[in-house]
């Protein structure tokens, strides 16, 4: 008899433990395309980068035709002309790399100024979701759109939605 009162203290102190973790999850995704002033931004962003694209594409070009031309008339080149031509087209490739790492390096403006676009917003969205985990019990929340390992969660328990409400922008 005690035996079995043992186990069904057992019992009853896991279920209680396990009723006592809550999990909650966000679509960052959604509540991102759901805040206008990422929307504007990322519009900015992407014309930039299309300027920023047209300006390396013209440089290409430009390195491309004066490859062109210097294979075209290689054979009547002096070794001197050779040697200028060349390195006049190694400079050209280099400013080339060089535009390409400026606006899309790693720390390319790309890079920067997306951060700057990104960082305050998801800065906003990490208070929200912490003051919402602070006020209604959630022990975890996950990220439906980066937690790749998520099967299956059901619909009930996705915040998203009150995020956006607590950040201002109503569904």
């Amino acid at each position: 008899m005690k035996r079995i009162g043992f186990v069904l203290i057992a019992l009853l102190a896991i279920s209680i433990t396990a009723n006592a973790q809550r999990f909650a999850l966000i679509d960052m995704e959604y509540i991102l395309e759901h805040i206008p002033a990422y929307n504007e931004g990322m519009n900015k962003l992407d014309s930039k980068a299309e300027t920023w694209q047209k300006e390396i594409q013209l440089i290409g070009e430009q390195a491309e035709t004066m490859y062109k031309n210097y294979q075209n008339k290689i054979s009547t080149l002096s070794d001197k002309q050779r040697k200028l031509e060349e390195e006049s087209i190694i400079a050209k490739e280099k400013e080339l790399a060089e535009l390409r790492r400026k606006y899309f390096g790693p720390e390319g403006e790309m890079a920067t100024e997306q951060n700057s676009i990104i960082q305050p917003i998801e800065d906003a969205i990490y208070q929200a979701v912490k003051e919402l985990s602070e006020t209604q019990g959630y022990s975890v929340v996950l990220d439906r759109a980066s937690a790749t390992s998520i099967i299956f969660a059901s619909p009930a328990i996705d915040i998203s939605n009150e995020v956006l409400y607590k950040l201002g922008y109503s569904n």
